[in-house]
């Protein structure tokens, strides 16, 4: 009897839903048919499956993706998801990593947004594969300790091992091996093609935000820029991009924040105001459910 992810049991507690974002944990499955996570709430964490056989679907708010051999697929922190061996698949047999994401990489995942954070990066190329799966064996290996050096190929396969990243030096190096891992796929994976249905107007406001995300934009600033009323760019804006403008907007401002906070020594309520919020508070709220955790947490953990 097929599974749908509608139908799985909440499998995370709610005020628990996944590891917290400051650790990297890593492991590889091999699941059968039934096997799914439910969390209503999302995560807290980004969540990075790189699949090796069978299928996955994963569900994101409103979006989905299926995730067959070599496809790279990526979950946001902050919206309700469920993932299962997809209806018909044999099974699904993947990497997978939990951990806090590092802002640079949203732009490289950017290209392969689907949705509500979602992002399906397939397929990647063949000759890129082995590449990807020693990152991953370097993560696991890492994780459990440096000095131990990665198995080798010939070494006996565990089954479903999971590992969490102790210390900075192998917190530092799983991420870095895990930012491997997503250049080589945004550099092999195919780019989806610009949809049929794109429009102009929408990519001129959402250039207008990317360059400069701190300033005081409105929907009717952004809609005067390409001559719409405010109804009308803010209905075509979130048909065309599958999000409000506002919220794109909250998105990209919190990304510059997070690299204000990497690069600068700036003050949490300076960051707050370059970025384009007006209240510290309210920065440091809406930062914590993006990032799951506080600005000042967020910079100590990303200089450690």
């Amino acid at each position: 009897m097929p599974v749908h992810a509608e139908d799985l049991r909440v499998t995370a507690a709610a005020a628990d839903p996944s590891p917290p974002p400051g650790l990297v944990v890593t492991g590889r499955y091999d699941q059968p048919p039934g096997y799914g996570v439910n969390r209503p709430r999302g995560s807290d964490s980004w969540l990075f499956t790189f699949t090796l056989d069978g299928c996955g679907l994963l569900r994101q708010g409103a979006a989905r993706a299926r995730a067959g051999a070599g496809d790279l697929v990526v979950l946001a922190p902050g919206t309700g998801h469920r993932y299962t061996v997809a209806p018909g698949a044999e099974c699904w047999r993947f990497w997978w990593t939990h951990c806090q994401a590092r802002p640079s990489w949203t732009t490289w995942l950017a290209p392969y947004a689907v949705s509500d954070g979602l992002y399906a990066m397939t397929p990647v190329p063949g000759a890129l594969h082995g590449r990807i799966e020693a990152a991953f064996g370097r993560m696991l290996a890492d994780a459990r300790g440096p000095a131990g050096g990665t198995p080798g190929q010939d070494a006996p396969r565990e089954p479903d091992p999971v590992a969490v990243a102790h210390g900075s030096l192998a917190h530092e190096l799983a991420l870095c091996a895990l930012e491997e891992v997503v250049l080589l796929a945004a550099g092999g994976a195919r780019t989806p093609p610009p949809a049929t249905d794109t429009d102009a107007r929408v990519r001129r406001a959402e250039e207008l935000i990317a360059a400069d995300p701190g300033a005081p934009h409105t929907v009717r600033s952004l809609a005067e820029s390409v001559a719409l009323s405010p109804s009308r760019f803010a209905h075509l804006f979130t048909l065309r991009t599958g999000r409000p403008p506002m919220r794109a907007l909250r998105e990209a401002r919190l990304r510059h924040a997070a690299r204000l906070l990497e690069a600068t020594g700036l003050t949490v309520e300076r960051v707050a105001a370059a970025s384009g919020f007006g209240s510290p508070f309210h920065f440091s709220r809406v930062f914590r459910e993006r990032y799951g955790v506080p600005p000042g947490a967020y910079r100590t953990g990303g200089r450690r």
